[in-house]
């Protein structure tokens, strides 16, 4: 599919109904920066709109979209697909979900080049980081202050889909488990409750008396 970018009027660009991606507040702020600093941003993804005789719809750039109306912007550097209905809901289900990986080596090397020119606190302002997080993942913060704080590891998200059944027993599994007292949301007591479920499964299992 060839696409060539073109300058598409702000007012000609619709959004999709059914956009299932949101940004918070704190990220729109970075993204509104970045933009008003480098002027640079992906060009959008839409398509001649299906009932707006002139007008695009958005399939992919929709907060680049309100943050260049926000700026001042009257248009916007856009490609455009012809693409069915489908082709559509299929593309707003992946476009902002699939992606790689970072290697973690060579992403603390564009930081720590970065933290080299400018502060962790102007970094957080740009960047998907905090400046908590900036620091401790280039070495800004002294051992004897990462121990005083007792810095945790990042947490690391785990996402699955299970049919209302399991649904069902799973939180009656977590509501029974042993939550941990002293975590601070509910998302951590939770996650506190499925590590105790799945110790013991291992426990079990380990020594002979699992399921």
């Amino acid at each position: 599919m060839k696409s060539k970018i073109r300058h598409i009027p702000l007012d000609k660009l619709i959004p999709h109904p059914d956009n299932p991606n949101r940004m918070s507040r704190a990220n729109f702020g970075k993204l509104m920066r970045h933009l008003k600093r480098t002027e640079c941003y992906e060009p959008l993804v839409v398509r001649p709109h299906p009932q707006r005789r002139g007008c695009f719809q958005i399939i992919n750039g929709h907060h680049r979209c309100a943050a260049l109306k926000k700026l001042g912007h009257t248009t916007a550097q856009a490609v455009v697909w012809n693409v069915s209905d489908e082709q559509t809901d299929i593309l707003l289900a992946t476009l902002n979900r699939l992606g790689g990986r970072d290697i973690l080596d060579r992403k603390l090397a564009i930081l720590r080049r970065l933290t080299s020119q400018r502060s962790a606190r102007e970094l957080a302002r740009l960047l998907p980081q905090t400046k908590g997080q900036l620091e401790r993942l280039t070495g800004r913060v002294p051992l004897a202050q990462m121990q005083k704080h007792k810095v945790k590891p990042f947490a690391v998200p785990m996402v699955f889909f299970v049919s209302p059944g399991q649904q069902h027993i799973i939180e009656e599994a977590v509501t029974q488990a042993s939550a941990e007292p002293s975590a601070s949301t509910r998302a951590a007591q939770r996650a506190a409750a499925l590590t105790d479920i799945a110790t013991r499964y291992v426990t079990q299992a380990t020594n002979g008396t699992g399921a």
